[in-house]
């Protein structure tokens, strides 16, 4: 039963201040044009609420702002959007997230207390998330052809196989996170699903977006010459299976051991929190806001549980005390 009451704040609105808190002013230019009516912050932090209420489309947002007045002025809006401006709004915030997430990670690597002797280690990883809608099979695709009957696909969605989950419709999430000394959120980026995470890693080491972490980790995709020298050229040491002995076991391999403990857990603990296993809504972009403000969202609380002695992973009982509006 929610215990939010009129007079008393409550969890979410402690977690938006947190979140704020965070928050990095991107040095952009001025735009030619009449200015915005409302700040790119005030739209970050309503997909922050939005992923914690498991709330996304965007008449039900602004119900949302309307019914809760005190919600809407912590967001800092002055006045109700219209529910189109929140769409079109959303729709562009996914570039905003990811300089969040990056932003704040770079001040983690900067901050963090190695231990034991070790230096800091990272390691990045894709995941496949499936698209909303029923499924186009790539051959249609292909040739134009949309099959009778078939309705709300997720035109924008496309295809791409893995090992482990085989042939998926839909987007992917690239994330760096910190493996040692404590798993947290670095980097990620919300991608088409066939664009390779090679690929992805390399746009976003040219524009300076990874965090350089002495020592990364990443699977065969990451393994390249090219790959391994740019990050190298970033003082960091790149390793992958390409990079480990075949012939017999050596000290690498006990350190690429790190990476299946720490990313791929954390994928999982991300999705578990947020209930985001798969697309929320349609379009590259709408996802990408909402994936990507979760990442945001769960690297501001383990970083906030690391830096006051609190266990790093204690994440969900604060976003369900949020998603409750639990009276503080």
């Amino acid at each position: 039963m929610c215990q939010h009451s009129s007079h008393a704040p409550d969890h979410l609105l402690r977690l938006v201040q947190q979140v704020r808190a965070h928050y990095t002013e991107s040095p952009t230019k001025s735009k030619p044009g009449r200015p915005r009516t409302y700040t790119g912050l005030s739209f970050l932090l309503l997909a922050v609420a939005a992923v914690t209420l498991r709330t996304f489309k965007g008449l039900e947002l602004r119900r949302l702002l309307e019914k809760d007045p005190r919600l809407r002025r912590e967001l800092g809006f002055e006045r109700v959007p219209h529910r189109r401006t929140i769409e079109r709004r959303l729709a562009w915030l996914q570039a905003e997230a990811e300089a969040q997430v990056a932003a704040l990670g770079g001040r983690i690597i900067e901050r963090v207390d190695p231990t034991g002797g070790l230096p800091v280690a990272a390691s990045i990883d894709g995941r496949m998330y499936e698209a909303l809608g029923p499924k186009w099979h790539q051959k249609q695709r292909k040739q134009g052809v949309t099959p009778r009957g078939l309705r709300n696909v997720d035109e924008e969605s496309a295809w791409s196989k893995s090992g482990y989950r085989g042939w998926v419709q839909g987007y992917r999430l690239v994330m760096q996170c910190m493996v040692w000394p404590v798993p947290i959120p670095l980097f990620a980026t919300w991608q088409p699903n066939n664009l390779g995470e090679g690929k992805i890693f390399a746009a976003a080491l040219e524009k300076e977006q990874i965090a350089s972490a002495p020592v990364l980790l990443g699977d065969a995709s990451f393994g390249t010459p090219e790959l391994v020298a740019a990050y190298g050229a970033c003082g960091g040491w790149l390793l992958t299976p390409k990079q480990l002995p075949k012939c017999y076991k050596t000290f690498k391999h006990d350190v690429y051991a790190w990476r299946k403990q720490t990313i791929e857990l954390l994928f999982q603990r991300i999705m578990q929190v947020f209930d985001l296993r798969s697309c929320p809504t349609k379009s590259l972009r709408r996802n990408g806001a909402f994936i990507i403000a979760a990442v945001w969202l769960y690297q501001v609380i383990c970083w906030d549980n690391y830096e006051q002695g609190k266990p790093v992973a204690q994440v969900k009982e604060t976003v369900d005390l949020a998603r409750w509006r639990i009276a503080t």
